[in-house]
């Protein structure tokens, strides 16, 4: 039986890989350690809450005495580390927690995981694995051309990337130093279902369906990679059934999109689906260009081909596939939207966890 212990779990993408593991994998335990800040919502597994597999844990990783345990009482024999601060304008106006969460948590993490899988003469556990996902954003800005690949050297441009980089070189020196047995994923941007509403595409969506204005930083001509969660949940599976210990794996959609085009294709989908404004204008002339936020990378383009040649993992939904799952998605489940922008997701899961 696979022993994994998942941090961030409920979390945009943690909730879709936690979802996607324990219908991948019968005979597992599987352990989400969230703290349940504000983007970590149990909602988005409730449909898995009652499985005999699963053990929610409301706790820091930045907690060294509950993560130590957690390893000693589970016999943890896997780890995927999600859980970070991951919002680029929280980390400009309040760098102190991604340093603290980012960096220090993941100290704590591979602390516990060394304490308890290295033995005096250094020897791993045969099916050991720690997989720390990370983003494309360590390596900085492109300019029209060319791709991150994993010797791209980092050079993060805002805390939030500053911190991840650290956190890669600390996952990076544990397999060298200590022979922690270590993988690493670099992604690009990431979308679907559960995706909290700060973010781009779901907060153009409410903010379309709700006739708000639709901020776009700058010229709206930043471009991103653009990867459906679930196309991100296998290749994190592939990497740990497949992966080349102390190796780093970019993670990519092969789907270089500009903001401004993810925002015109939202609103014609919304368009199409439910029907213009009550004014009758489209939801495009809701578009507002605001001034761009400091520091702002220009373009990130993943080179994938590592992950394709040794791993056989490619993306499998086009864009334009996604974001019609997505925009469906999200004219589903309007309660989901509606608990987390009025916060009562966290009160009723305050009562069931405390606040602690």
């Amino acid at each position: 039986m696979k022993r994994i212990l998942v941090t961030g779990g409920c979390g945009f993408i943690g909730s879709n890989f936690v979802r996607h593991f324990l219908n991948s994998v019968d005979d597992c335990r599987l352990i989400n350690l969230d703290k349940l800040t504000y983007a970590g919502n149990p909602e988005n597994l409730r449909d898995i809450e009652k499985d005999p597999r699963y053990r929610f844990v409301k706790g820091d990783i930045c907690d060294s005495s509950l993560i130590e345990a957690l390893f000693d009482e589970e016999q943890i024999d896997t780890v995927v580390h999600f859980a970070a601060e991951s919002h680029v304008d929280r980390s400009i106006s309040g760098p102190s927690e991604f340093i603290r969460t980012n960096i220090n948590g993941t100290f704590m993490l591979l602390e516990a995981a060394r304490k308890a899988w290295l033995s005096t003469s250094h020897l791993s556990p045969l099916h050991a694995r720690f997989l720390h996902v990370s983003t494309d954003e360590v390596y900085g800005s492109l300019g029209e051309t060319g791709l991150f690949c994993e010797t791209t050297p980092f050079d993060p441009r805002s805390p939030y990337s500053a911190s991840k980089a650290s956190s890669d070189h600390l996952v990076s020196s544990y397999f060298h130093t200590y022979g922690l047995p270590t993988l690493i994923t670099n992604c690009s941007n990431n979308y679907g279902p559960y995706h909290f509403p700060e973010k781009l595409i779901p907060l153009i969506i409410n903010n379309a369906l709700n006739g708000k204005e639709l901020p776009v930083y700058g010229d709206g001509k930043n471009v991103r990679d653009w990867l459906y969660v679930v196309d991100h949940c296998a290749a994190i599976m592939t990497a740990l059934q497949h992966g080349k210990l102390g190796e780093t794996y970019n993670v990519g959609g092969n789907n270089e999109k500009q903001n401004i085009e993810i925002v015109t294709t939202v609103c014609d989908l919304l368009d199409e689906k439910v029907g213009l404004l009550p004014s009758g204008d489209a939801r495009q002339n809701l578009i507002r260009y605001v001034t761009d936020r400091p520091g702002h990378d220009r373009r990130y383009a993943i080179d994938a081909s590592k992950i394709k040649d040794e791993l056989d993992w490619e993306p499998s939904v086009t864009f334009e596939e996604g974001i019609r799952l997505t925009v469906d998605w999200y004219l589903e489940n309007p309660e989901w939207i509606s608990s987390v922008l009025d916060g009562s997701y966290q009160e009723y899961y305050e009562t069931m966890y405390g606040n602690r």
